[in-house]
């Protein structure tokens, strides 16, 4: 097992020896059931798919995602076991991938428990699977690119609750980046090339193409970039930060 396998199972394993694992996956299943059936109304629309179980998961995973992500090094850093963390023969940047890998593969747990959801559907009528199938590997990539907004910020402050709440901000910003309420105060004094890149940043957007069935290369490509930038990034906050 290479070092970022290592660091992989330790983390993952840390999260199912305490309560935060457990109560996360409750926390995530009956909010999600809640939205969906009720907040949704799933019965009401008569119709046998998950459209409006996925349409909730942008804004399940604003909260819920920097409530897991905040704790990968802000906890490190106030206990100060990073210091005894990063003398382990482990580069950095391994060290950030497996903290990484470890946090979205749980994550990924959380979202296969949702299958019962998926076999509802399938009692109740005739959906098509495909689309479903397309919807939670973009859930997964979308859970993706949050966690690796909240890995790198976590990296730069002690406070847990400071961590939630800046990538909370952030990540709000880089999903809801193509509508009126983030692009509205700037389109007046902005180049028209710039406010189009903004809006090409949009996690909604981008889900919302993978949801209607297609998983196209340029949203996979998009999401996968997002995670590759901010773990960059997450590796040279850490290494900075050594010397704090």
């Amino acid at each position: 097992m290479g070092t970022v396998g290592v660091v992989f199972r330790r983390e993952l394993v840390s999260y199912f020896a305490t309560p935060l694992a457990y109560v996360f996956i409750v926390i995530f299943l009956v909010m999600a059931g809640a939205l969906t059936f009720y907040v949704g109304g799933f019965f009401e629309r008569g119709q046998a798919d998950l459209q409006v179980f996925f349409n909730f998961h942008p804004w399940l995973y604003l909260f819920l995602i920097p409530a897991l992500s905040m704790r990968l090094w802000a906890e490190e850093r106030k206990t100060g076991t990073i210091e005894l963390f990063l003398t382990l023969p482990i580069t950095t940047a391994e060290a950030v991938v497996g903290k990484f890998l470890a946090a979205w593969a749980f994550t990924g747990i959380a979202l296969a428990l949702t299958f019962p959801f998926w076999i509802t559907v399938n009692y109740l009528g005739q959906p098509d699977n495909g689309v479903i199938l397309a919807s939670y590997i973009g859930s997964f990539l979308m859970a993706g690119a949050f966690l690796a907004i909240g890995s790198a910020i976590s990296a730069v402050t002690k406070n847990q609750v400071i961590a939630f709440v800046v990538s909370a901000v952030v990540c709000f910003l880089f999903t809801a980046s193509g509508s009126p309420l983030v692009l509205g105060p700037v389109t007046a004094w902005v180049p028209g090339g710039v406010i189009e890149t903004i809006a090409s940043m949009s996690f909604l957007s981008h889900f919302a193409a993978i949801t209607r069935g297609v998983v196209d290369l340029r949203d996979v490509i998009f999401f996968g970039s997002v995670i590759g930038l901010f773990l960059f990034a997450n590796t040279v906050l850490v290494e900075l930060k050594k010397a704090d």
